[in-house]
């Protein structure tokens, strides 16, 4: 087990690169050996099934002699090989079959022709019962380590005297030829299975260097990224395959991280440009207190009151300012962890319009509002109406009229101003957007993008233009997803 752990560990600790060519080295290494295998135990059974079928083919042995000359017997068969005589074989070149006699009582008889002798094995002096099929056995010979394939077959000697007794015939065929084929055949296999892992391992490397070379420009682009901070870099995407996926998802995020600062240094920006004009106006009017007092020369009752009044409002602008920012310095996508609760939207808008109202006293507001409740937000939800009111009460005329209506999660407010023209209508939800005709009016431009990122939290849909009955104003829609029952 610990050697295991060990192993697994190093192979662990190697580069995919590496890991990859081992795998295929590896896979191509079992695939060549269960065919190396295969076919050596095919090629083995087809040679043994060619001995047997030339054994079955061996001429039928006739009954001995007079026809195979002088039967040479003896107890064993080195004995009996031992009484057949020197150069007795007239036959020209070694005889392809090697007969040997096996007598019921074991003894053993060879002819006059024979050259070895085969071991006999128990069973083979007891004749094979009547039309039986031969037997076949592997042996070997006497004196000798080669190993022969023998048939058994009942068959009948004819013993000086004219005495005919049953025999079984031993019909051998030497195998060493085969087995040298085999053990040849083997070295080969092996030797082309060795040159196969060792090509497998080289052409894994190369396919893993080649497969892997997106991955190396993406490890080349993230470390340039750690080490410049230079968010935006982008690698070449080739294919439709995982590792183009990868780079494509790489890209992705890295032109979403690029867009990503480049909103916050323009959130940064645009927020330093708004904060200046305030502080400057309260720089100003603090220094001339300062040098009213230092000078000993105090300002008339009416001019100090005005300074404070001034410097009172544009802390109230910069305090707004700041609540603003802050609004808008979460994601622009949904917080799943912000808190979202059942929210009754008309009750949202009941307080807004109290709010409103105080704002703009001298304004007739015409209201219906039905019950409709959502989730989301509600401190959120509420800011978002107060911003549209807001801007509907800053563009109304003096003693106008500002429409607002609940129906069915679609609530719209309505102005009768002078209305935004039709070429700044994108830009009306950008951040620190503000129209030139209204830049002498009080406020940062925050207000609308904050409406539109409220909604988009909440999962609905926010727009601004002109009112839809063809007059005067400007008509702004929020629409919610919700019911008009409470769901809990």
């Amino acid at each position: 087990m610990k050697f295991a752990d060990r192993l697994t560990g190093w192979f662990r600790g190697r580069s995919l690169r590496s890991r990859l060519a081992m795998l295929t080295a590896a896979a191509v290494a079992v695939a060549i050996a269960v065919v190396s295998m295969a076919s050596w135990l095919l090629v083995r059974e087809r040679l043994y099934q060619d001995l047997h079928d030339n054994l079955s083919a061996a001429p039928p042995s006739p009954v001995a002699p007079p026809d195979r000359g002088q039967l040479h017997c003896g107890a064993t068969p080195a004995e009996a090989l031992a009484n057949v005589p020197a150069g007795g074989s007239d036959r020209f070149g070694p005889q392809k079959y090697d007969f040997q006699y096996v007598l019921p009582d074991g003894t053993v008889c060879l002819t006059g022709d024979a050259v070895r002798a085969i071991q006999v094995a128990p069973g083979d002096s007891t004749p094979l019962p009547r039309n039986s099929q031969a037997v076949y056995r592997t042996g070997s010979y006497v004196d000798s380590d080669d190993h022969a394939q023998v048939r058994r077959t009942n068959s009948a000697v004819v013993l000086p005297g004219n005495i005919r007794q049953p025999a079984v015939l031993l019909t051998a065929l030497p195998t060493d030829g085969v087995q040298k084929s085999l053990n040849s055949l083997a070295l080969l296999i092996t030797s082309v299975a060795g040159l196969g892992v060792i090509g497998a391992g080289v052409a894994g490397r190369v396919v893993a260097r080649s497969a892997l070379k997106p991955v190396d420009q993406l490890t080349d682009a993230v470390e340039h990224i750690a080490r410049t901070e230079e968010v935006g870099a982008t690698i070449p995407v080739n294919g439709s395959d995982e590792i183009a996926r990868l780079s494509t998802s790489f890209n992705s995020m890295s032109t979403a991280l690029a867009n990503s600062r480049e909103r916050q240094t323009r959130l940064i920006a645009d927020a330093g440009h708004e904060l200046r004009t305030p502080l400057t106006s309260l720089r100003t009017n603090v220094d001339l207190l300062i040098r009213s007092d230092q000078q000993g020369r105090a300002l008339p009752p009416e001019t100090r009151a005005r300074m404070l009044g001034n410097m009172k409002a544009q802390m109230q602008e910069l305090t707004v300012l700041i609540g603003d920012l802050l609004q808008l310095s979460r994601p622009d996508t949904p917080n799943p962890e912000a808190v979202r609760t059942v929210v009754p939207f008309h009750e949202t808008v009941t307080r807004a319009l109290e709010r409103g109202r105080l704002r703009g006293p001298a304004l007739t507001f015409v209201t219906e509002v039905n019950p409709w409740y959502v989730h989301g937000d509600p401190a959120a939800l509420e800011r978002a109406v107060i911003n549209l009111l807001d801007n509907a009460v800053k563009y109304s005329p003096p003693s106008g009229t500002v429409e607002v209506r609940l129906r069915a999660g679609r609530l719209t407010v309505r102005d009768h101003g002078p209305g935004i023209p039709t070429d700044e209508l994108p830009f009306v939800f950008d951040r620190f957007w503000r129209s030139p005709s209204s830049r002498q009016l009080p406020g940062s431009g925050l207000g609308l993008s904050i409406v539109a990122q409220t909604v988009r939290d909440a999962g609905g849909q926010v727009s601004l233009g002109p009112a839809t009955d063809g007059g005067p104003g400007t008509q702004a829609v929020m629409v919610l997803p919700g019911q008009p029952d409470d769901p809990r």
